[in-house]
């Protein structure tokens, strides 16, 4: 057969595999987000009802204002922590996503355009 059809063929194949190991390593950095997510969230409320009850109980403004500063600066030290993290998980969430079609990206590129490569790599 035609060897340029035959390359691009092969590319196809290739295109087709790439697309399901993203999707499922899409899959796989989604779910940890969720997690993640939904733990933040769990710990959030609980540390949000364990001050409630704390300030329930309080009979001075001063101990009410210092329960309420010592929340508002460990509910923001745990925000920080959590946005991080997430940052964290997008952006490897990003890089397994697109891994598969920037090695494929390059194999297109040989295959079609054979000296094209070799010209960028100089």
């Amino acid at each position: 057969m035609n060897p340029q059809f035959d390359a691009v063929q092969k590319l196809g194949k290739s295109s087709f595999d790439g697309a399901r190991t993203a999707f499922g390593g899409a899959s796989t950095g989604t779910q940890a987000i969720v997690v993640e997510t939904a733990d933040y969230a769990k710990k959030s409320l609980e540390q949000g009802a364990a001050t409630f009850e704390k300030l329930a109980g309080v009979k001075s403004l001063d101990k009410a204002i210092e329960i309420q500063t010592e929340y508002v600066q460990s509910a923001y030290k745990g925000f920080v922590v959590h946005a991080t993290k997430t940052r964290e998980l997008y952006t490897k969430l990003a890089q397994d996503s697109l891994a598969p079609f920037s090695a494929l990206r390059s194999a297109a590129e040989a295959a079609i355009v054979p000296g094209k490569s070799a010209a960028r790599a100089k």
